[in-house]
């Protein structure tokens, strides 16, 4: 087919971009490079792809949608930290905004849309293992944009006629993962011999899950994922932060040098997914072992730094 996706330069689009073309599939790649993060990170990611460089606020998405069959819309303001404050209307623009524009266009042209939603939209959930039906109760601004993008994908299901289908990411890590996220900067402070700033005591957990693992189950999505449905994409082990440390320093044999914080704002206790849904429903569940997937990262780290 002729896809689209949105955020192909990203971390989890790059990767989803470059399986859909292995494939054998048309990538139609679009991405706005913003300064989250250092764009250079996005230009690196997307060396193997064509990705149009676009906002999707402003974009002409009808043209973008031009002959396209599917749309993974992967797009958005990442991070949870940084969505409280005035920066909260960046998170407004390119996650609800862009959305409700894409939405719109795909309705009037009749594509299937998968789009991303966050575990963060669950905030301290009032269950573990955590259902899809569980009541989503999010403790940061970015988890109240992205609940809000479910809410328009069903309100432009219900009015008109969009087929999308939701899956909500659980702490997604790997090679060419985000710097703002823990495992990034974790192992490039044991490589190049820096500190490591921990929020938290460490007893934190994560419902970790390899960007291998992910991009499998955002394929499934499209291919069996029930118009209106939302699927849990979240890894088979969960871990604790101080066990995830200790795990890379065995990988990377050294000694990881910290710097204690407080618990940041919006950060949640913990996640744990329940993928039984995607099992029944799709045939997918999380295949790689947290340490087979810190190992496959510290590689992607290791390299970087030494190249720089």
């Amino acid at each position: 087919m002729r896809a689209l996706v949105t955020g192909a330069a990203g971390f989890i689009g790059s990767h989803l971009s470059e399986a859909l073309a292995a494939e054998g599939h048309e990538v139609v790649g679009v991405d706005s490079f913003t300064d989250y993060y250092d764009p250079e990170r996005k230009h690196e990611n997307a060396q193997a792809l064509h990705v149009l460089e676009a906002d999707l606020v402003t974009a002409d998405l009808d043209a973008l949608l031009e002959g396209v069959e599917g749309v993974f819309h992967l797009a958005g303001q990442p991070g949870v930290r940084a969505s409280f404050g005035p920066g909260f209307e960046l998170y407004v623009e390119r996650n609800v905004h862009a959305s409700g524009r894409l939405f719109e266009a795909a309705a009037r042209r009749g594509v299937r849309v998968v789009y991303a939603s966050s575990s963060s939209v669950y905030g301290d959930a009032e269950t573990y293992p955590t259902r899809e039906d569980t009541a989503p109760r999010p403790i940061s601004p970015y988890g109240v944009t992205k609940l809000c993008v479910e809410q328009l994908a069903y309100a432009h299901a219900r009015v008109t006629g969009l087929e999308a289908v939701g899956l909500r990411y659980f702490t997604v890590y790997g090679p060419r993962q985000r710097p703002d996220m823990a495992f990034t900067p974790l192992l490039e402070a044991l490589a190049d011999g820096t500190t490591f700033r921990l929020f938290g005591d460490g007893s934190a957990s994560r419902s970790f899950t390899f960007v291998g693992d992910a991009v499998a189950g955002t394929l499934a999505v499209m291919e069996r994922g029930r118009p209106g449905e939302i699927y849990n994409v979240g890894g088979g082990e969960e871990a604790t932060m101080a066990d995830a440390i200790a795990l890379a320093e065995s990988i990377a044999g050294r000694t990881l040098a910290l710097e204690r914080h407080g618990a940041a704002a919006g950060d949640v206790r913990r996640t744990r997914a329940d993928v039984g849904k995607a099992a029944r429903e799709l045939g997918w569940a999380p295949a790689t072992p947290l340490v087979e997937g810190l190992r496959a990262q510290w590689a992607w780290v290791a390299a970087r730094v030494a190249a720089a």
